[in-house]
């Protein structure tokens, strides 16, 4: 008799692994297909982020994904994530106007993409939309460190290198829990910095580019799978090379096709 499936992710179960002794692990997603596998694999977080510009859409960064894009892939994620939490980015322009529109979209994409909770970048900046939403019930995450909608302003650089600049961060992390963030992503900072600021709160941290210290570990699942070209940015672990596996398996269906091998006999209907 199979045994019965684990029961889904919540947030408060997120925030109790905070006293966890072993890291827990996030990967974005974009479509039904690839959040079924992640959730089959045991992934309990899925973030639909706004990568799916610079990893899907063709775009060279984040900055011109809109919200109807974002509700477009969470709707696909979620349909595909069955016991995984599903987060979702608020993509840049949607939040930052005011308070208000930022409520709008991220109810949006919980009562119509299907998210569980939503991502957005920056700290004291957007505290008081996270206390606002979190006293609506939408679950909350943070993001801070390198902010990749902020691309024009800092590049892609490693943040918070210097007594002042990793004040700001742990201040923000501090102004995010207190707003009630359920979790804190850090992006793109010195180790010793993501340790301090994950002693700090008392939020799960989730790195990528933080170093071995945080509570969790998130990659961009196209990274993780080889999938992305060029090379790979520090912080990165290739497990697979599916980009060459891809390549070397349409070569050689083309090669079929020319060569009158494809369709075999055993592909036709008789």
């Amino acid at each position: 008799m199979p045994s019965p499936p684990p029961p889904p992710v919540t947030v408060a179960r997120v925030r109790s692994w905070k006293h966890e002794p072993a890291p827990f692990a996030m990967l974005t997603a974009y479509d039904a297909t690839t959040a079924a596998i992640l959730a089959e694999a045991g992934i309990p977080l899925l973030l639909v982020g706004d990568s799916v510009g610079d990893n899907v859409l063709g775009h060279a960064t984040t900055v011109p994904v809109t919200l109807e894009d974002m509700l477009h892939h969470t709707r696909a994620v979620a349909r595909g994530a069955a016991g995984s939490l599903v987060i979702a980015d608020l993509p840049f322009g949607s939040y930052q106007v005011d308070v208000d529109e930022g409520m709008r979209a991220a109810l949006r994409l919980v009562k119509e993409g299907g998210a569980h909770a939503v991502k957005a970048e920056g700290g004291t900046r957007v505290s008081e939309l996270a206390r606002r939403l979190v006293e609506a019930g939408v679950p909350f995450m943070g993001h801070l460190g390198l902010t990749p909608q902020s691309v024009h302003e800092m590049g892609y650089r490693v943040q918070g290198r210097g007594p002042e600049a990793a004040e700001g961060i742990l201040a923000d992390a501090q102004a995010l829990e207190a707003a009630g963030a359920f979790a804190i992503v850090l992006e793109g900072v010195p180790a010793s910095l993501g340790k301090a600021v994950t002693d700090a709160v008392g939020v799960p941290t989730i790195g990528i580019g933080a170093g071995a210290d945080t509570d969790g570990q998130v990659l961009v699942v196209h990274d993780l799978l080889g999938l992305s070209p060029g090379p790979p940015p520090r912080f990165v672990k290739a497990y697979a090379d599916l980009r060459g596996v891809i390549t070397d398996a349409v070569r050689a269906f083309a090669d079929d096709v020319a060569a009158g091998a494809f369709p075999a006999p055993e592909q036709r209907y008789e």
